[in-house]
């Protein structure tokens, strides 16, 4: 037994010591955008155990012992927070109700899918993974880091309030199916909003009441318990909106029940720009290169997340995939520029912003000693066409490498990239059998 406890013992040590003098790695030369500080030429980041150690000058001292990474005319920036994303399949509320808070998009997603090693191939790392917007409440959802992953607890990430996700809602064309117990109108569809964030008001009460006497605690209820989150402030409600009316209304009930919001879509935002910054209320926005689809989004505009950014909103991007491939977040952004925002605001929409939406800024979203060492190394500017992600880094761990074939498949490959049978790569160009990209 004594041996056996010595053994197991040394294990965890030599474990240890292994993982605690994992070797610093400095990345030099590159062009560097910290985000939170201003560019810096001829660059050096260092990062060990996960964490950047710091980023700097040319001057900067490098650890006598670190792994030196020469990467004289790249450009390292943090990796990219998508705010809204569909990848792994996360199914939410069923048509059983339009309202389903009890709904978790963790128990849906699939954490080996290899949607999300196309999510790696744009520079993606963190991600808030939401159920679909066919309901008025389709449930929680889930933020995740672009670790290597068998279970959903290795992609998980708790924020500084505490919770791994937040809740997502919807108003407009999508929940009003007029079906039994869906809305038929706008009107119903706010009014179905109010009448469970009452009953969400009164179990909040309940439980103040009963204070630490646990005799005296309301009966378990799995559809109020995240909604007492929503309401104390910790679970924010991202909230799919598109045209200014029902942009209106979501800020309207916002107001109404106190709870923290981020509006996500926003065709119409730009009509509405002035109203959204006096509430204070950040936007995550989809920059579509083919405008069309559902009447409500006709008049969508390149130019909202320069209008809405002017006005003094927080302005994130998201790629809502399969609607914007992930692979092509950055370059949303970058159309962006060319409607007009600032190449600083689309910077920090594709980082900080993001990361302050989700709760998450204290770990990720710019290059600063102490984050988790998340970050992506380009070919060129981030907002040319012809720059390409060569590699993803998260957590310290490279995630993906456009040198590696396999990598690259999912770079510049089509469907096949990505379905269940990948058969139809025989080379390895990540071209399918019929030559096409």
């Amino acid at each position: 037994m004594r041996k056996t406890i010595f053994l197991s013992t040394l294990l965890c040590v030599i474990c240890y010591s292994i993982h605690a003098q994992e070797k610093p790695t400095a990345f030099t030369g590159a062009l560097i955008y910290p985000v939170t500080g201003a560019p810096i030429q001829n660059g050096v980041l260092i990062v060990q155990n996960g964490k950047i150690l710091s980023v700097g000058g040319a001057d900067s001292k490098i650890p006598s012992d670190a792994i030196v990474t020469d990467v004289k005319g790249k450009v390292i920036m943090p990796g990219v927070v998508d705010t809204h994303s569909h990848l792994g399949g996360p199914e939410g509320g069923d048509n059983s109700s339009a309202l389903n808070p009890d709904t978790r998009a963790f128990d849906a997603i699939n954490p080996t899918s290899d949607g999300f090693k196309k999510a790696l191939a744009g520079g993606i790392t963190t991600i808030n993974i939401m159920p679909g917007s066919g309901h008025l409440m389709s449930g929680q959802t889930v933020y995740v880091k672009m670790r290597e992953a068998k279970v959903m607890e290795d992609l998980i990430i708790v924020n500084e309030k505490g919770v791994y996700g937040g809740m997502k809602m919807a108003n407009g064309t999508n929940p009003m199916r007029g079906t039994a117990g869906f809305p038929g109108t706008r009107a119903k569809s706010a009014a179905m909003d109010r009448d469970l964030y009452i009953k969400a008001q009164e179990y909040k009460k309940k439980i103040e009441k009963a204070g630490k006497d646990s005799s005296k605690l309301p009966e378990r209820d799995l559809r109020l318990e995240p909604l007492v989150e929503v309401l104390n402030g910790k679970r924010v409600v991202h909230f799919h909106s598109h045209k200014e009316n029902d942009i209106l209304t979501a800020i309207r009930l916002s107001k109404e029940f106190g709870f923290r919001m981020v509006l996500h879509q926003l065709s119409e935002g730009w009509k509405v720009a002035d109203e959204i910054a006096k509430a204070g209320i950040p936007c995550s926005l989809i920059v579509v290169e083919s405008p069309g689809g559902k009447l409500e989004a006709m008049d969508i505009s390149w130019t909202t997340p320069a209008t809405l950014a002017n006005a003094g909103v927080l302005v994130g991007f998201h790629t809502d995939d399969g609607v914007t491939d992930s692979r092509f977040l950055i370059r949303g952004a970058a159309l962006s520029v060319k409607a007009g925002m600032s190449r600083q605001k689309a910077m920090e929409a594709l980082t900080i912003n993001g990361a302050k939406m989700l709760d998450l800024s204290s770990r990720v979203g710019s290059l600063e000693s102490g984050k988790d060492a998340d970050f992506i190394i380009l070919s060129g500017d981030p907002f040319s066409v012809y720059s390409k992600v060569e590699q993803t880094w998260v957590e310290g761990k490279k995630r993906f490498d456009l040198s590696n074939p396999v990598d690259k498949a999912f770079a510049v490959g089509g469907y096949h990239a990505y379905s269940a049978d990948r058969a139809e790569y025989d080379d390895n160009d990540g071209d399918d059998r019929d030559g096409n990209q």
